[in-house]
């Protein structure tokens, strides 16, 4: 063997392991457990009205307080983040999450949800998207959208477990017994898997073979980019929030309602919590299918077919009278939802570059959250003054199609911004 052939399988060897493989595995893990207790809440829902007899609106406000204090908190993440990387920031979110379901375990009064879920949980979920879709955006140039999905796809494996276990638990035991299983795993996965989380040296590889292409990116696609200061003052900025408010609108109205809506219309609760199953598991092949190709035709692109697919699902779910008819609801809004969630961080990443990609996405995932806080709360407010969901599922139909519009408004260009 020549010095040269020696020389080149030495250098294939130091290439072979690409650490941001890591990231992806810990990453997925912690969406999973996160994304699959949150959206157990509306298993929960029912039972705990049931206990205490407390209104839809004022039990869902809990919820809406959580997402907007997980926003504001995921701005200062996303700023902790680019400062100190994101293991520390994971592991003190992990120890929050973790307490708050264990304490959710305990209450006796509405105002214990408003602490617990409301505010404790709320805090140490705001350290969790931001930091880890940034860290990934990080660690990855070309293919970035589908190494965002691979790990947003912990999400939808989360929605699809998580809601029918807690169920299970529920209806073998009680609630309270199902929030400490949700409260020990959510502990121990969650700081488990920070551990294995840190910045790259040098960022943008999608495999170690790569690095030539990182050579031909756009300045926008390296670590170059816009301050925060700079990314506020354009139109795609505030475009980008609003349409990710309406998204989450109506995704909590869904996620948080919808159980309560089917076993409204006489579907056993076994049958309802599957429907969150079906989101979970569609948002899956949105999360993989449809972030792959956001790097093959543009995130913008597929913004537009996802908001068609949301549109869609809504209208259907209007006139939804059957079981059947809410799993296929729950199937194309699910794969639009998990769409969303993929494409998100990369079209930040495309538009604003690196730089600041933590506290701008930040500030973006806030305004997704207070579209959250508004949905969970407007569906329970709604059934409370007519005894229906049905106004609630039109408005967003609705806002969806106005998002349809703000997306083919979105235009995507590389003006040097920074």
């Amino acid at each position: 063997m020549t010095n040269d052939k020696i020389l080149s399988s030495k250098e294939t060897k130091k290439t072979e392991f690409f650490y941001g493989y890591v990231v992806i595995i810990a990453s997925f893990l912690i969406l999973l457990i996160i994304a699959g207790a949150q959206y157990s809440f509306g298993v929960f829902f029912k039972p705990v009205l049931t206990e205490f007899g407390w209104s839809r609106a004022a039990t869902s406000g809990a919820y809406s307080l959580n997402m907007i204090l997980m926003g504001g908190s995921g701005i200062f993440a996303g700023r902790l983040c680019d400062k100190f990387g994101p293991r520390i920031v994971l592991t003190a979110g992990g120890l929050l999450i973790g307490m708050g379901y264990l304490l959710m375990s305990q209450i006796n009064a509405i105002w214990q949800i408003y602490l617990f879920f409301g505010v404790l949980i709320s805090a140490g979920m705001g350290c969790m998207a931001v930091p880890l879709l940034s860290t990934v955006a990080k660690w990855f140039t070309r293919g970035r959208g589908l190494a965002s999905g691979i790990v947003a796809s912990g999400m939808g494996i989360g929605i699809t477990i998580l809601p029918p276990l807690a169920n299970f638990l529920i209806s073998t035991y009680n609630w309270r017994t199902s929030y400490l299983v949700l409260g020990f795993a959510s502990l121990i996965i969650i700081v488990t898997m920070s551990q294995f989380l840190k910045r790259p040296l040098n960022h943008g590889k999608l495999l170690p073979e790569d690095a030539n292409d990182a050579k031909t990116e756009s300045p926008n696609m390296r670590v170059q980019g816009a301050s925060l200061s700079n990314a506020i003052r354009t139109r795609q900025f505030w475009i980008i929030n609003m349409i990710s408010l309406i998204f989450l609108f109506g995704v909590q109205t869904v996620l948080v309602h919808i159980v309560a809506h089917a076993t409204d219309m006489g579907i056993s609760a076994a049958a309802a919590a599957v429907i969150l199953s079906v989101v979970g598991f569609a948002s899956i092949v949105g999360n993989v299918g449809l972030g792959s190709f956001g790097d093959r035709f543009g995130n913008r692109s597929i913004l537009v077919i996802i908001f068609i697919l949301i549109s869609l699902a809504f209208v259907w779910l209007i006139v939804s009278s059957e079981i059947w008819m809410l799993y296929l609801f729950a199937a194309v809004y699910g794969l639009g939802y998990g769409g969303y969630m993929t494409v998100q961080s990369p079209l930040v990443a495309e538009l604003f570059g690196l730089k600041s990609h933590g506290a701008i996405f930040g500030l973006i995932m806030f305004a997704t959250n207070i579209g959250g806080a508004l949905g969970s709360f407007f569906g329970g407010f709604i059934f409370d003054i007519s005894n229906s969901y049905s106004w609630a599922f039109i408005v967003c139909a609705l806002l969806s199609v106005a998002s349809l519009i703000l997306t083919i408004l979105l235009k995507v260009y590389r003006k040097q911004i920074y």
